[in-house]
């Protein structure tokens, strides 16, 4: 039970990547960009969150689901795996808001993506 949070966010990433797949959105739209805008992304959280620990804004709980590991004071080995499927998931909603509602897009090209 330690682990499940973690988990959790491994499946979500895991689940976020599958649908970028079924309709080429993100990572499977141009990898390179992809990659680069995901660690830009969750590099910036990581210096936000750094700067709210620093500030004593950002405390680490303690909880039965996480497994404990912190990485630094007050940050667990969950917040950049948490950050990424932020990033991530941000992204895969954003383009494909972007697919569907452009001026272009028909159902068809919606729903018959390669």
């Amino acid at each position: 039970m330690e682990a499940l949070y973690l988990a959790a966010l491994l499946v979500g990433i895991g689940c976020m990547l599958l649908l970028d797949h079924r309709f080429r959105l993100f990572f499977w739209h141009d990898a390179a960009i992809a990659s680069l805008i995901t660690a830009l992304g969750t590099a910036l959280f990581l210096v936000w969150d750094v700067a709210g620990i620093a500030l004593g804004i950002f405390l680490r709980g303690d909880s039965p689901v996480a497994t404990g590991i912190v990485l630094a004071p007050e940050l667990p080995l969950e917040e950049p795996v948490f950050l990424i499927f932020l990033v991530l998931c941000t992204m895969v909603i954003y383009t494909g808001a972007v697919r569907l509602l452009s001026p272009r897009a028909s159902t068809k090209e919606l729903v018959d993506q390669p």
